[in-house]
């Protein structure tokens, strides 16, 4: 019992298993930046010794869903560290097209942390329910189950929080977007008011027809000067 670390208080994230109170004294730990006592879970990323290869197919799958979570939560992280640069850009500029991207890109961030979340929960039902190691439940004692008991942390509440927070901002940034659209063709169409629009004026002259080439020359026609007489 005191080799083995389930037997020990822990809290475990999604990198590694923490001891606040007693530890074994087997295994390497650490301090971790909040100054407690920590071992990192291993993903065997990459698997040197091909411990892989003696995992039974419940462990390889709940390995398999261990390390897609962690993708998904990195490629969440990047999705939203553009979303906020292009978020940026569309408030400055005023742009709906940046708007919207945003709203897209905050829609996939929600998507891939609901996906992630949703992978972690997989992780904790093979983990429970499935014979993947000594080290979880299935394969526990009697008497280590009598006496152990479960609770979600703080960090298990943020992290779906965060997913709601994520959809309401992508509803906020397509709303946003739809009403700078409305804006501009509303501007656009009080602009068009103003403009006079000019149209070809046509004229029609009456032709004398009393001799030849008067066709050519529209009149009216005056015999001598029209403005004389002058003195020379």
């Amino acid at each position: 019992m005191k080799n083995k670390y389930y037997y020990y208080t822990r809290t475990k994230g999604l990198f590694r298993i923490c001891f606040p109170k007693d530890r074994p004294s087997n295994i390497k730990i650490y301090m971790s930046p909040v100054e407690t006592l920590c071992t990192n879970i291993d993903y065997y990323i990459p698997d040197v010794d091909n411990v892989t290869k003696t995992l039974s197919d419940d462990a390889m799958a709940r390995l398999h869903m261990g390390r897609s979570m962690i993708a998904l939560f990195i490629v969440a992280f990047f999705t939203v560290f553009v979303a906020f640069w292009t978020g940026v850009a569309g408030c400055w500029r005023r742009s709906p097209g940046n708007i919207t991207s945003t709203a897209i890109l905050m829609l996939l961030a929600c998507l891939l942390s609901a996906g992630g979340m949703g992978l972690w929960h997989g992780v904790e039902y093979y983990e429970k329910e499935k014979v993947v190691g000594e080290e979880f439940y299935q394969q526990w004692s009697n008497e280590l189950r009598a006496e152990t008991s479960i609770r979600y942390d703080w960090s298990y509440i943020l992290a779906w929080i965060s997913v709601g927070f994520y959809f309401i901002s992508s509803v906020f940034f397509f709303s946003a977007a739809n009403f700078l659209r409305s804006e501009r063709k509303a501007e656009k169409a009080r602009n068009v008011q103003y403009i006079m629009p000019v149209y070809p004026q046509k004229q029609q002259y009456a032709y004398a027809t009393g001799y030849p080439g008067a066709g050519a020359y529209p009149g009216p026609y005056y015999h001598g000067s029209q403005y004389g007489p002058y003195n020379y």
